[in-house]
């Protein structure tokens, strides 16, 4: 599964056979950060793969019409935790591939940190409810509790670069 992490993506090179067609598709989300928490707690998701597994992740989903990807985030964060939150910066994208019935499909995710300006910890308006349970997580325990290497890779980012956005 390759990815990028970054302000460019990497190109994905040919991860299934030629034969079914591909589709692209985009998402946003990120890492909402509790800046008055000095364990600096983001809010993550848990939901059940295609599998029957638990997997832990950053809210993220697609754009609607024609929202931007910053704007999706910010929805979509919002919608899945029930934070609302503020954009300090972008952590660059991943993409990655995946096959479903009949085609496969070459995903790009787009990645923000943001600040939790308000809202509640909820999965309750989640309009898919593909969220089954929702935490805050310090951020320095964040990569240890995602599912994904590259989601991981987001969380260290976002460690890195979030005290230059303390001060603000």
């Amino acid at each position: 599964m390759p990815s990028a992490v970054g302000p460019h993506i990497a190109p994905a090179g040919q991860a299934y056979p030629s034969s079914l067609p591909t589709v692209e598709e985009v998402s946003a989300g990120g890492v909402v950060v509790d800046t008055t928490d000095p364990n600096l707690p983001v809010a993550i998701i848990a939901r059940i793969n295609r599998g029957g597994r638990l997997e832990w992740c950053l809210p993220k989903g697609h754009p609607e019409g024609r929202e931007s990807n910053e704007l999706a985030a910010i929805r979509e964060i919002g919608e899945e935790t029930g934070i609302m939150g503020n954009i300090l910066a972008p952590l660059g994208s991943i993409d990655y591939w995946f096959t479903v019935t009949g085609h496969r499909v070459h995903k790009t995710v787009h990645h923000y940190l943001l600040r939790a300006v308000g809202g509640n910890l909820t999965i309750e308006n989640d309009p898919d409810h593909e969220a089954v349970d929702v935490a805050w997580v310090p951020i320095s325990e964040l990569a240890r509790r995602l599912s994904f290497p590259n989601e991981r890779r987001i969380a260290d980012l976002a460690r890195e670069v979030l005290p230059e956005h303390l001060l603000s």
